[in-house]
């Protein structure tokens, strides 16, 4: 039986995954050095890149021995359009606060 595909959502929720995803932004690289930046085994690590993988976070490329992983960044897209929806909820209140912060420091 084949696992249901997870949303995008939850695919970040997962702590390890948002480090790898962020050490991923910096550079490219290999299975032992994202092990070697995370608490967790090289089996735990490969499995939370094969979930990145098939969310089409990560690509791969061989190079020699190793496999070489790099952030797709494209799938990200659906979190800043959902987050969209309330940046102008966010900035009205935060352009509200400097607007008291003003009047009273004044």
């Amino acid at each position: 039986m084949e696992a249901a595909k997870l949303s995008i959502f939850e695919v970040i929720a997962e702590p390890n995954r948002r480090t790898m995803i962020e050490l991923l932004r910096v550079r490219e690289r290999s299975v032992n050095e994202l092990v070697g930046h995370l608490a967790i085994s090289q089996p735990a690590v490969s499995k939370h890149l094969g979930i990145l993988k098939n969310a089409a976070l990560v690509g791969i490329r061989q190079e020699a021995q190793k496999r070489i992983y790099y952030l797709r960044p494209e799938p990200l897209r659906e979190i800043d359009s959902w987050i969209e929806n309330y940046r102008e909820f966010w900035s009205d209140r935060l352009d509200a606060l400097e607007d008291l912060l003003d009047k009273n420091g004044k």
